[in-house]
């Protein structure tokens, strides 16, 4: 059997590195005041957490600040059985802050608070502690390396230990045009890239990563579809899944939670359709969950509650 799905005892499946935040959302325009709900976000722990509720044994590595948003972020890790024991906690600076604003229909607006964060300093020292145990699989978002030069060269640390060490690699692009532009995006990318084993994007991203051809080399291309599915390539095989079709209540952290669903069935050993399925599986659930708005993480489900969107409509479970 490939080691990759071999059962675990004991061994990490997989660590996320990045920056955790704090997240304020309110239900309307911030102009005009309100109430705001507190909780956390950051790509790399949306997806730690929801492969831990599918019980698979994760870490997530970053940066804290020494403050109260700090602690809530941790706190909320351990809650819900994440790793957090190479976590760093900086005594000067804040910890990250986002908030997001439902400004007309289903349409949400982001506004980052990030800048000289404690995320920020990630440092290649963080990415060594954080692989010290070699999980299966590494997986980072090129929202990080976005921050700044340090987190930049932590990111491509990392993957250069993981490749050495025989540990997989998973890339989720995640362009964030408020952090950097294109051009630094796909200059910092090229440099991370020969190192990924699976790459994840959406189609709108692809021309950061050199487009069909760029990604040539990669054993796995995962290209996210949105509200039409996902497709994936593993050497000449191809796969496609369509969307659970599910009321939308946000869409905050479906692709998240695809991504999430997506290692879920690579760990699991799934064939590639069978890891879309999963995929997709979790994205619904984000955007089905009264909670979406929080973040997408929040309505995850474990692994006994896959099933529960295969119930006819409008079902309760007694």
């Amino acid at each position: 059997m490939d080691p990759l799905h071999a059962t675990s005892t004991g061994r990490t499946d997989v660590t996320t590195l990045g920056e955790s935040l704090a997240s304020l959302h309110g239900q309307g325009p911030l102009r005009l005041g309100g109430t705001l709900g507190l909780s956390v976000a950051g790509a790399e722990a949306s997806v730690a957490i929801g492969l831990a509720r599918l019980g698979h044994a994760v870490r997530w590595a970053g940066v804290v600040g020494d403050d109260e948003f700090g602690r809530l972020v941790l706190r909320t890790l351990r809650a819900e059985g994440v790793d957090v024991s190479t976590a760093r906690v900086h005594g000067e600076r804040p910890t990250g802050l986002l908030v997001q604003e439902s400004r007309v229909a289903d349409i949400t607006r982001v506004h980052y608070y990030r800048a000289g964060s404690a995320g920020a300093t990630l440092s290649a020292a963080d990415a060594t502690a954080a692989l010290a145990e070699q999980p299966r699989v590494l997986h980072i978002t090129g929202v990080t390396p976005a921050l700044g030069a340090e987190p930049r060269a932590a990111m491509e640390h990392a993957v250069r230990l993981a490749k050495d060490a025989g540990v997989m690699v998973s890339l989720d692009v995640k362009h964030r045009s408020r952090l950097w532009d294109a051009d630094t995006a796909t200059s910092a990318l090229s440099r991370l890239l020969p190192f990924v084993d699976v790459l994840i994007v959406s189609a709108g991203e692809l021309p950061l990563v050199g487009g069909p051809e760029g990604v040539t080399g990669i054993a796995e291309v995962v290209v996210k579809h949105g509200a039409d599915g996902a497709e994936a390539w593993r050497g000449a095989e191809h796969a496609r899944a369509a969307a659970r079709r599910v009321p939308v209540a946000g869409t905050v952290g479906a692709g998240d939670a695809f991504t999430a669903g997506y290692l879920s069935g690579l760990l699991d050993g799934l064939p590639l359709p069978g890891r879309l399925a999963r995929g997709v599986t979790l994205a619904a659930f984000a955007v089905a969950s009264h909670s979406g708005r929080q973040g997408g993480w929040h309505g995850l489900p474990t692994r006994d509650e896959l099933h529960l969107l295969d119930l006819p409509e409008g079902a309760t479970v007694r």
